[in-house]
């Protein structure tokens, strides 16, 4: 991680050039054109200087022609190299932050559910979008830009040195201020940046919250305790912006007044010396303004543009540490998993999502090739992690979970997981269509086939009556449906996908009788013949499971038919059926 004081941070700055390593041509192109700008800048000032003194003093108009035809030439090579300088260093930009991007996504999916469970979203799209937008700076607007203005610099001085060191040493004199005011400068803005970008971040996150949230806003009135949560968070972010915008007002008067005074200084010791018929010539005075101006207007934009630099390696330093982010599932498996039976079994297994805080201890339980389990308990009990674990979402502390004999470990995750069908409590739709959110975009899976299996669960009447049916866009969340119509839709997406096991989080409380009546006959269609868990909220589902799981606190408390653990004494079932599921068979 780069510190806060350190003006530049080498080390990192060489990790992200090695990004241009598969542009290596367009980044020489690059430098070559940075270093034709600087020999081009050098030649206008002297031919300027050989019009006045030959051409301009003497009255030779063919001269004359002759030098101001030769500035026109040079002036339309500038411009050529310019033009191919620019737009050659920012499609450099662009091509590697795309390369970045990418990396930084692909990354991202494999990244363990726990890492999620602690990152805030918002967080994670600033440096993902933003950041790494803001990368791209550096090579369209700071490096390139830094060394040609670097280049051109000593390129100058060089040929003021050779033309007079008189003129030179008084220009010179006033570099050590302008070098010392950036120096601090620099230092100044690197911290001002870490701060714009953490304000940044904090605005994307508190906005992209409570616009994903603002039913919950609304539902409970929050809607000025988060209006006065924001107007503090974005006084915040315009302060760390102003703090920028003082430095800047500071650094760019003390560079103007000290290129003024040695301009002044270059006429006022020049006329004196071409007055008396000194060495100093009409032509190198006004060659030497000019160049004066060309080797400080440089140093005031290197300061500009090492802002961008900063900026740009304050966001890659950031985008670095997620790369550097140690938080994947182990994929050293090398089975491709192809369900036979469905047989699943944990052996003992335990798991925290906090270290030192178990919240499955010591688990031991087996399901058979097409059974159903039903697991039952109160929240926290530990049901929905089983169903985590099993799809290797988060890393067992101990123990052993195997399907068909083999440690699910040594199978690699992709065949895993497309081998198990998930049908979550909370269901999440895309910003898409229906067909879309069933297929998730797989081409081997056609729109007859999902037609044809949406007739076989029962639920395409249910789409047929939309406009446009499975072409309908269900936008972000799925917010055109209900929750029992989400919940449709999910059941369908696990039955398309063909699973060999299929694992079940039914939760129809806040769903109207007749999406739970289609519910139930889509739990029976796709859970026929086929090894499956559920998380078990009704009667109807658990009373069919061929074994029941009732777990507490993270235990396996009992396990049989609902006619066995009904008739112990005593049971947790059996107070749990009576206090909740006694009314619900009434009905």
């Amino acid at each position: 991680m780069a510190e806060s004081g350190k003006a530049f941070d080498f080390k990192l700055f060489r990790r992200l050039l090695a990004f241009t390593n598969a542009y290596r041509l367009i980044f020489y192109f690059v430098a070559f054109a940075a270093v034709a700008m600087s020999i081009l800048a050098v030649l206008r000032p002297y031919l300027l200087k050989r019009t006045v003194d030959d051409a301009f003093v003497p009255q030779d108009s063919n001269l004359l022609v002759m030098f101001v035809s030769l500035m026109i030439g040079v002036l339309l090579l500038e411009v050529l190299f310019q033009f191919a300088f620019i737009y050659y260093a920012n499609w450099l930009g662009q091509h590697v932050i795309k390369d970045l991007r990418v990396k930084l996504f692909k990354l991202m999916t494999s990244f363990k559910m726990q890492y999620y469970d602690k990152s805030a979203v918002g967080r994670l799209t600033t440096r993902a979008v933003n950041d790494i937008e803001t990368i791209s700076s550096i090579f369209s607007q700071g490096l390139f830009m830094i060394i040609a203005d670097l280049l051109k610099m000593a390129a100058i001085a060089g040929f003021m040195l050779y033309q007079s060191w008189r003129l030179s040493l008084i220009a010179f004199a006033v570099m050590p201020i302008i070098i010392y005011a950036t120096r601090i400068f620099q230092r100044a803005m690197k911290v001002a940046f870490e701060e714009v970008r953490n304000q940044v971040a904090n605005l994307n996150g508190f906005v992209q919250e409570r616009l994903t949230g603002m039913k919950i806003v609304q539902i409970f009135a929050r809607e000025d305790t988060e209006y006065k949560q924001f107007v503090a968070i974005n006084e915040k972010h315009k302060k760390a912006w102003v703090k920028t915008v003082w430095y800047n007002s500071i650094f760019f008067p003390i560079a103007e007044m000290s290129s003024s005074v040695a301009i002044g200084l270059i006429v006022w010791f020049g006329g004196l010396n071409a007055a008396e018929g000194g060495v100093i010539t009409l032509g190198l005075i006004v060659a030497f303004i000019e160049l004066a101006q060309m080797l400080f207007r440089p140093l005031r934009q290197i300061a500009d543009k090492f802002n961008s630099l900063q900026m740009g390696m304050v966001a890659a330093n950031r985008v670095f540490a997620i790369l550097d982010t140690k938080s994947h599932i182990v994929n050293e498996g090398t089975t491709e998993l192809d369900v036979t039976k469905g047989e699943i079994e944990f052996k003992n297994v335990r798991f925290g999502y906090v270290e030192g805080e178990e919240v499955i201890k010591d688990i031991s339980f087996k399901v058979n090739s097409g059974e159903t389990i039903a697991i039952v308990g109160a929240t926290g009990a530990g049901k929905s992690t089983i169903i985590n674990l099993l799809n290797r979402f988060y890393e067992i502390n101990s123990g052993e979970i195997s399907i068909d004999g083999t440690s699910i470990d040594e199978y690699t995750l992709v065949s895993l997981r497309k081998e198990i069908a998930v049908v979550l409590q909370d269901v999440f739709l895309f910003a898409d269509t229906i067909l879309n959110n069933i297929t998730l975009n797989n081409p081997e899976i056609s729109e007859a086939e999902v037609r044809a299996a949406a007739n076989e669960i029962g639920v395409s009447k249910f789409i047929d009556s939309l406009p446009g049916k499975f072409q309908y866009n269900v936008k972000e969340r799925g917010a055109m449906l209900s929750s029992g119509q989400r919940q449709l839709i999910a059941f369908l997406r696990a039955y398309v996908s063909k699973p060999g096991i299929l694992i079940l989080d039914e939760a129809t409380s806040s769903v109207d009788s007749y999406s739970e009546e289609m519910i139930q006959t889509a739990t029976e269609k796709i859970t026929q013949d086929r090894t499956s868990i559920v998380i078990a909220h009704r009667l109807a589902t658990i009373k069919k499971a061929d074994k029941i799981l009732v777990m507490d606190a993270g235990h396996i408390v009992e396990s049989g038919t609902h006619q066995e653990l009904l008739k112990k004494e005593n049971g947790y079932y059996r107070n749990l059926y009576e206090v909740q599921f006694m009314t619900e068979e009434a009905i």
